[in-house]
């Protein structure tokens, strides 16, 4: 069994960050979203994970990734030279994948359940396609099925303006190598990708044994920016445990879960879990409220900050108003000037530099 992550794409809901990063490694409780996907293939013991990658940001991708060392496992980067759609980055990895059954994952969700249950009656039942489904509010914006009653896919379609059913594609899939037949035998959709869900209708049209298992727990899609804060809540609410590795003097205050890297300074400042901050940053005069996550290197001085994610090396300095629901880019340099507006909310771009009037 082998896994195949799609890590390409463009992001272009979590722009303006994505401009300069892939989407898949913006981190949640500090730690890229990619990185959580790995986590749990290799949980379920699938330890051979092909990466597919775009142009622009593969190399990002492979150098903070790695060979896969860090996870147990052994990672293959395969690259995908256009976004051509789902079914055309299985078949772009046929090489990696070969003749063996697989899980796909995109590699910008995030679920709660552990991926074992679903591994084991894909394997059990010797499935040719198993895909996960969760009710949704708005099918129209997913892939949606259509399914009897024991589970047994009847219908795929593609962001359907008439849903047959409010049961949208979590993004995770176990195939057999019959999936390989299904692609060679779709064309392009209107929109010139190569659908996944068009090849599992293939799969369906031949009889062959497409079920689906719904998804219960959290299940997250990180493409919006409120929905990387969302992401970041839960996981700190859930899989935060608190350690101190801090300089952290008498003025302080920390209560609640807080975990703190070393090398950090923190100067007459309260902060109030569940709150994460990374290594060598540095915070004088500061609130953290609860869900906020602080990267590596961040400077904060004077800020007040709830619910909000600050990547690596941002500075945050003379705010004296709350900061909320924002997310900072890396190298963010958010200053103050000598008027300031009632209220803030921020989605800010690596490499900015912003002053306040």
């Amino acid at each position: 069994m082998k896994a195949l992550i799609l890590s390409g794409g463009k992001g272009t809901r979590l722009r303006p960050l994505t401009y300069s990063g892939a989407k898949q490694l913006v981190p949640v409780a500090n730690k890229p979203i990619l990185w959580y996907g790995i986590e749990g293939i290799v949980a379920a013991g699938i330890t051979d994970i092909g990466i597919i990658i775009s142009p622009e940001t593969g190399e990002e991708v492979k150098s903070l990734t790695g060979n896969g060392d860090r996870f147990g496992a052994k990672i293959t980067y395969i690259l995908q030279e256009e976004p051509a759609g789902l079914a055309h980055a299985v078949k772009v990895a046929r090489p990696f994948l070969g003749d063996t059954p697989f899980i796909m994952y995109l590699g910008d969700n995030l679920i709660q359940r552990p991926l074992n249950p679903f591994l084991d009656k894909f394997k059990a039942e010797q499935l040719d396609a198993l895909i996960l489904l969760r009710p949704v509010s708005n099918p129209s914006a997913f892939g949606v099925a259509k399914v009897d009653g024991k589970g047994k896919v009847l219908e795929l379609v593609e962001k359907p303006k008439d849903p047959p059913s409010n049961l949208a594609l979590v993004g995770i899939y176990f195939f057999s190598p019959q999936i390989h037949a299904a692609i060679a035998d779709i064309q392009p959709s209107a929109r010139g990708e190569l659908e996944i869900t068009d090849a599992i209708q293939r799969l369906i049209d031949w009889k062959t044994s497409v079920e689906s298992c719904t998804l219960e727990g959290w299940w997250l899609d990180t493409g919006k920016k409120d929905d990387l804060l969302e992401a970041n809540r839960i996981i700190l609410d859930t899989q935060l445990v608190a350690q101190n590795h801090a300089e952290v003097d008498s003025n302080s205050h920390i209560i609640g879960r807080v975990q703190i890297g070393a090398g950090t300074k923190v100067i007459n400042s309260s902060i109030r879990g569940p709150v994460i901050i990374g290594e060598n940053c540095y915070l004088e005069n500061c609130f953290i409220g609860p869900y906020s996550s602080i990267a590596d290197r961040v400077k904060l001085i004077e800020a007040d900050l709830e619910h909000s994610v600050v990547l690596h090396s941002a500075q945050i300095i003379g705010i004296h108003q709350r900061l909320v629901d924002s997310v900072i880019g890396r190298r963010a340099q958010l200053t103050v000037a000598p008027r300031r507006p009632k209220a803030l909310r921020f989605m800010i771009g690596d490499d900015s530099q912003i002053e306040l009037p």
